[in-house]
């Protein structure tokens, strides 16, 4: 894989805000990153920074080994942005308008932009002014993946599309991501982003607070455990690392630090385990670690 995206101690201040603080990570080809985090955590002015319509303050930020600010005519060649609410011209048709997205890019595939529609289920007819939300952003969606772009940059993408329409769109980033392509996905829907990442990078008030592969990651929180026993399974609950124990007459569920897993398997197999669950935690517990108990 080579590198595509480079992000070093990137800083933005908007008068007396500090909207990026020291933002670093990197995006390869063939790789797709997860960019999550609330309204306001500083992904959309980064985004801005990376297109090349802001700058930024402090650090380096390059595309293709070029600079984002002073190269970004040569970048834009040879990338496709889809942003989270799709502006459009009201008085021209959506098929109209993505001609002319796609125009302006260089050329596309017209087979591609056909296929795209149909999948889709887009009416390219009708007049830009009478679409939904979601419409709306079918447009970007089928403009951006008509062209052959070496980078995608997604922001909330699929905001306002129906969970068909999300499934098709998630098939086309894996196609993206085996024809070796590299992809930027910001996304509020955390179990999108977990079936396409492979690296997660985590924005909390402007700073990074956690990056890396989903199963790197899962350290930060519990798994989930239920389990089935033939005898009593209190004792677990007196164990390190246990917490929100739970039991009924036949059953026990609860959480465990993953450093602790080993001695809470140890003691259940003491008490005879006739059934037994592990969910491993989810990009949400993630997410809602950093956002919700910080």
């Amino acid at each position: 894989m080579s590198e595509i995206l480079k992000v070093e101690g990137i800083k933005k201040t908007f008068g007396k805000f500090e909207a990026l603080k020291d933002v670093s990570f990197t995006a390869n080809s063939g790789e797709v990153i997860g960019f999550i985090g609330p309204n306001g955590a500083g992904k959309s002015t980064l985004i801005r920074i990376l297109l090349g319509i802001i700058k930024r303050d402090k650090g380096n930020a390059e595309i293709f080994g070029k600079d984002v600010w002073s190269d970004s005519i040569d970048i834009h060649k040879r990338i496709s942005y889809v942003p989270g609410d799709v502006n459009l011209w009201s008085g021209l048709t959506g098929g109209e308008i993505i001609d002319l997205f796609i125009k302006l890019h260089g050329g596309g595939s017209q087979s591609k932009k056909d296929d795209l529609i149909k999948r889709f289920e887009f009416d390219p007819k009708k007049k830009a002014k009478s679409y939904s939300k979601g419409n709306r952003q079918k447009v970007g969606l089928i403009a951006a993946l008509s062209v052959d772009s070496d980078f995608y940059i997604f922001d909330e993408p699929t905001s306002g599309l129906d969970p068909l329409m999300e499934v098709v769109f998630q098939e086309e980033i894996k196609a993206l991501k085996e024809a070796g392509k590299a992809i930027l996905l910001s996304s509020h829907i955390l179990s999108e982003v977990e079936r396409l990442a492979d690296r997660i990078v985590i924005i909390r008030q402007g700073q990074i607070v956690e990056s890396g592969t989903l199963d790197e990651l899962r350290h930060l929180t519990r798994s989930h455990i239920i389990l089935e026993t033939e005898n009593d399974a209190s004792e677990i609950a007196d164990l390190a690392g246990v917490y929100n124990f739970y039991q009924t007459k036949h059953s026990v569920k609860f959480d465990v630090d993953h450093h602790h897993l080993n001695s809470v398997l140890l003691k259940a197999g003491r008490i005879g385990v006739t059934k037994f669950e592990s969910s491993p935690p989810a990009l949400e517990d993630l997410f809602m670690k950093h956002y919700i108990h910080k």
